[in-house]
């Protein structure tokens, strides 16, 4: 299974350290950023699947990241784990009305971050998301990060799964150069819109004859997926 990011943003380094050790041994993917600026850019960047954010931090403090992430469309469903070092009540609540999933007062044990972890990921991954999509024999299975087409294996590069992935996941809706962009590169890339036709023109070549029509050219706006002709 492919391991999940975590996203840990905390102004103590230290901190920071023992929970990246922690996530590291229950085979996470770990990401760290010492301030609510560097933690925006990463979450549009690299799209991790949960952020651990520290309540108090200098400059803007983790609740206020947090409504940010949730008020922003292509971060709402993020999940959000608040650490604090208070335990009051009110701060509690505070947090979980800024759409903070679970909360976690420090100090507290690595085993019970891990699955408190968990099971905020059970609770938010979306049913689906990890089943395989298949399209007229041609099949993709998000778990092992596989293509196959009629039963063989398809090679492609990363960045052509991530189209491949998002079209197939949304099948019959024609999107922009930019949009394509935003969703597979992710919002802070700075990457010309040509680009894009260069990774579509070597996902059809990959896709080979029998399935490169799946992926139209809509004149005047963009690309689409679509089994239909």
């Amino acid at each position: 299974m492919t391991a999940k990011t975590v996203l840990i943003v905390d102004d103590e380094a230290p901190i920071r350290e023992m929970i990246a050790v922690a996530l590291e041994m229950a085979d996470y993917h770990v990401l760290e950023a010492d301030n609510a600026q560097t933690a925006h850019a990463m979450v549009v960047d690299h799209q991790p699947d949960l952020v651990l954010l520290d309540w108090m931090m200098p400059g803007t403090s983790g609740i206020e990241l947090a409504r940010r992430l949730k008020r922003e469309e292509t971060t709402a469903e993020l999940p959000i784990i608040m650490l604090t070092a208070k335990g009051e009540e009110d701060n509690k609540i505070q947090g979980l009305e800024a759409g903070a999933d679970d909360y976690i007062t420090k100090p507290f044990s690595p085993r019970e971050l891990v699955a408190r972890l968990k099971a905020v990921l059970r609770r938010t991954t979306p049913r689906g998301v990890e089943d395989p999509v298949e399209v007229e024999g041609l099949l993709l299975d998000p778990v092992s990060h596989r293509v196959s087409a009629d039963g063989r294996a398809v090679e492609m590069g990363p960045t052509e799964y991530r189209l491949l992935q998002f079209f197939m996941t949304h099948q019959e809706r024609a999107y922009t150069r930019s949009q394509l962009l935003d969703q597979v590169w992710g919002g802070n890339v700075y990457v010309e819109e040509r680009t894009v036709d260069v990774h579509i023109r070597r996902l059809r070549k990959a896709l080979g004859d029998r399935h490169q029509h799946l992926v139209q050219t809509v004149r005047g706006t963009g690309y689409r997926f679509s089994a239909k002709g």
